[in-house]
């Protein structure tokens, strides 16, 4: 029992950050419902990407590819794919990893009983924050309210059509080469 404790006692030490809130890992992209990813998201299935630029630069790319002039960049984003009209929102989310580091509490607390002080300052844990940021896209059309659903049609075209999307996101470095590409 004493080994058990002993054993339990340094593996807490060692694993002192513990996780409060895990972020997703998202290698390429992911097909999820939006609610069920972040609150505050619609209900329709939506196609979600890890976004590894600053915040806005998502904003600025759909701004410049579509030629929007800043007006309802957010919403009804039209696109076209073999004739057929379909439209996008997008949203930038924000999930942060969140954990807490006990070591520097326990070490201080070791030091103090070491040298016999009794410090009326004692520390706090500290909470770690790294964020992670996504971007999520619903499409939809005239025909069909939720084009990435399993029963949808479209979903294998807008699929290939986000996916390559994602992929020119990514990759451009300046977003007024687009305007020349189409």
């Amino acid at each position: 029992m004493k080994n058990h404790l002993i054993c339990t006692l340094v593996l807490f030490i060692c694993q002192s950050c513990i996780p409060l809130r895990i972020a997703p890992n998202i290698q390429t992209y992911k097909i999820s419902k939006g609610k069920k990813f972040k609150r505050g998201l619609p209900k329709r299935q939506m196609f979600i990407f890890e976004d590894t630029k600053q915040a806005g630069a998502f904003y600025d790319y759909v701004n410049i590819k579509y030629e929007l002039n800043d007006i309802d960049v957010y919403d009804d984003i039209p696109f076209q794919i073999a004739g057929q009209e379909y439209f996008f929102s997008f949203y930038e989310i924000d999930i942060p990893d969140k954990s807490v580091n006990f070591l520097p509490v326990l070490f201080e607390q070791a030091i103090n009983a070491a040298l016999h002080i009794e410090d009326d300052n004692n520390a706090e844990p500290k909470e770690i924050r790294k964020d992670n940021f996504y971007i999520a896209i619903e499409v939809y059309s005239d025909i069909e309210k939720d084009c990435l659903s399993s029963e949808a049609l479209s979903k294998e075209s807008v699929l290939k059509y986000l996916s390559n999307l994602r992929q020119e996101y990514l990759t451009t470095k300046n977003y007024n080469e687009l305007v020349f590409k189409n």
